[in-house]
């Protein structure tokens, strides 16, 4: 979020509250890709005690979107200082923690108790970032459970684009719509077709509808430019779309739970010197999200008091659909849960009510956030200087209703981009160690990776090499990277064959070159080509080095970067791994490492991994 006088203040306060809401968007970001398909872990992650020690106030804890945890964080202090508070009969300590808007509503909709073993960490409130997501619990649970929600807040939802790409297609001059995109996805030329060939492809980042608001809102987005509506959207409407929104997902370069992972690839690359424009063209975007990332703060982390953030090099643009934009309306609600006390009940009705007032809503554009209340001035980050544009969208475009929203996330499983995965794990020695929970690492791994399979179709791609000294040239191949179809239980079982294999060193640069090739001279431009790698360790056997491996890897994302890049997915498993190195390789390559430091959460770490295809 961002570096703000308020921010300052409440770190003095929110600094202890880290530690566990690391471990809960460990928890978030490992949702499967459909609302039923992971059950959630009893133990959330823990964290520090101090965080929710009884401080003789009434706890309401809400649970929020990763980019209000600041915002909200000073809006909770200063609750304290007002009328609404003073009003209760016992004070009240608001205390926000990081859930996804599409895990939380997964939760809820499901039933039963939250997944977190201490039960001060269960909310009170929850505020996601649309409506949408407290419709869909109305429907699939009830509406007493999603309470009264009320919007407090909003941001458009933008394509950010870096500045010289937007101006190469007339920004700031020119409208620019999604079938302008669309036509730059389908063009065999991509940028050439406006003249700048040099760039490559056209490529759009877009995350996964089923967990994250923007994605939602993209997919909805397209259907209401393919209809040529600005509103009354129908499911009829949607089904009609496919083709359009289909020939949409070709330019996506993978998916994802997060903007914020995307963002700060695309800051690295910039930062570094190479633009970036290899890598993406366009993402879609919350308003607020491209705020953060002009400011230095590319995944609209917590920033720490005395953090020093730094801008750019060049910064991204928000380019407003011509056809209008969605607007994520962020409600707040007191959830009609079990749980939740009378006490906490009350406290969560004054915080709301104070959210609502002036005093509030001028707290909310130092965040990035537009206020409801239009006399309250929305100050100097909603300027050019920072990319935005404070007189747009033009045109807004409503919420549909929920059959709407469903129609639009299951035509999004069958017209998504198709993948070509190649999922690539150690079982060297080490792999034998325990992970705390009754499995050795090796074991939370195959289940990992088991339990992903249900996500990929039929017509998907999917591989699975396994690495260590021992075999000819350190791999075991358990399946060729060949269609799934009606494969699974039978790669699944293969999985656990892992159990009885030999376990020696550790070839990890040697095994990755090996993928790289084999998924490089398949490659198509048409999927998502990747490289999962699961690693506990150092590199310990290679023939090749690591610069070597880098150099060879990195060159199809530079600029102008390849039809079919092949991009690789790390995950650093368990406190041995290589951090550094697994970085590393993800970023030569256009890929997202990711952080299974804590060895009990690979499965559902895993399932974050292949949320991005």
């Amino acid at each position: 979020m961002k570096a703000t006088p308020h921010l300052a203040e409440a770190d003095v306060r929110a600094g202890a509250r880290r530690g566990w809401r690391a471990g809960l968007a460990l928890l978030v970001a490992g949702s499967l890709v459909t609302l039923a398909a992971c059950s959630p872990r009893a133990d959330d992650g823990g964290g520090d005690d101090g965080d929710f020690a009884d401080d003789g106030c009434t706890s309401v804890v809400i649970a929020t979107s990763s980019e209000k945890v600041n915002m909200l964080d000073a809006l909770a202090d200063a609750f304290k200082d007002s009328p609404e508070h003073e009003a209760l009969d016992e004070c009240a300590t608001v205390r926000p923690i990081n859930v996804s808007s599409g895990e939380a509503a997964r939760i809820l909709s499901a039933g039963g108790d939250w997944p977190a073993a201490d039960e001060r960490r269960w909310p009170t409130m929850w505020s996601p970032a649309s409506t949408v997501w407290t419709e869909r619990v109305a429907a699939a649970a009830s509406p007493s459970l999603r309470g009264e929600p009320a919007s407090f807040t909003h941001t458009p939802v933008v394509f950010g684009m870096p500045e010289t790409m937007a101006r190469a297609l007339g920004w700031p001059d020119a409208e620019i719509g999604i079938p302008d995109l669309e036509k730059l996805c389908t063009d065999p030329d991509g940028w050439g077709s406006v003249g700048k060939s040099v760039w490559g492809s056209f490529k759009i980042s877009k995350t996964n509808p089923n967990t994250s608001t923007t994605g939602l809102s993209a997919i909805l987005m397209q259907s209401y430019a393919a209809s040529g509506k600005t509103s009354d959207l129908t499911a009829d409407d949607v089904a009609a779309s496919a083709d359009f929104s289909r020939a949409f997902e070709e330019c996506v370069i993978h998916y994802g739970d997060t903007t914020g992972k995307v963002l700060t690839t695309l800051y690295d690359d910039t930062q570094n010197g190479s633009g970036g424009s290899g890598y993406v063209s366009a993402i879609a975007l919350e308003e607020t999200s491209l705020l953060n990332y002009n400011q230095g703060n590319a995944d609209s982390h917590t920033v720490e008091p005395g953090e020093k953030l730094v801008p750019p090099k060049e910064k991204l643009v928000a380019v407003y659909p011509s056809g209008g934009s969605m607007w994520s309306d962020n409600p707040v609600t007191v959830l009609g849960a079990s749980w939740v006390t009378d006490e906490q009940r009350t406290a969560g009705e004054a915080f709301a009510a104070f959210l609502q007032t002036k005093p509030a809503q001028e707290i909310l554009p130092e965040y990035g956030f537009r206020p409801l209340d239009e006399s309250v001035p929305l100050g100097k980050l909603f300027t050019a200087e920072y990319g935005v544009d404070a007189d747009k969208p033009a045109v807004t475009l409503p919420r549909p209703g929920v059959d709407v929203v469903s129609a639009a996330i299951d035509q999004w499983a069958q017209i998504r981009k198709p993948s070509s995965v190649l999922e690539l794990i150690d079982i060297s020695g080490s792999m034998d160690d325990p992970i705390g929970d009754g499995r050795s690492k090796l074991d939370g791994a195959i289940e990992g990776a088991q339990s992903t399979l249900d996500h990929f179709r039929s017509s998907d791609e999917v591989g699975v090499w396994a690495f260590t000294t021992g075999p000819a040239n350190g791999i075991v191949e358990l399946r060729d990277v060949t269609a799934l179809g009606s494969d699974r239980e039978l790669l699944g079982d293969s999985l656990n064959d892992l159990r009885y294999a030999d376990r020696e060193g550790t070839p990890l640069y040697d095994a990755i070159a090996a993928a790289y090739d084999e998924m490089s001279a398949r490659a198509q431009p048409g999927r998502i080509n990747a490289i999962v790698v699961l690693s506990d360790g150092q590199d310990t056997d290679s023939a090749i080095s690591l610069d070597s491996l880098l150099a060879k890897i990195g060159k199809s994302s530079r600029e102008g970067g390849d039809d079919a890049p092949v991009r690789i997915f790390p995950i650093a498993y368990g406190e041995g791994a290589d951090t550094s190195v697994l970085a590393r390789i993800a970023d030569a390559t256009g890929g997202q490492w990711f952080d299974a430091s804590d060895p009990e959460k690979i499965d559902l770490v895993f399932a974050s991994v292949i949320n991005n295809f």
